[in-house]
């Protein structure tokens, strides 16, 4: 099922998980956007750990952990 998912360009956040810069969010927000027709379902841990690999504040190993562990579900 379609969930739509809010984008707040002005204040640089992404279902409310903020982005140092407006390229940063917009990568991620056409990343995520084109992984829901695939069934992707955005949550705010979701989009908080693939911005955070996206800003190399943790590795690729991390990001497989994280979500092996499920530690983004909320």
């Amino acid at each position: 099922m379609y969930k739509a998912i809010v984008v707040d360009r002005n204040n640089l956040t992404l279902m409310g998980i903020s982005f140092p810069d407006l390229a940063t969010l917009d990568s991620v927000a056409n990343a995520i956007g084109s992984n829901m027709y695939e069934g992707f379902e955005p949550t705010a841990g979701k989009i908080a750990l693939i911005r955070d690999y996206v800003m190399d504040n943790i590795t690729f190993l991390q990001f497989v952990n994280a979500v092996k562990e499920k530690v983004y579900a909320q």
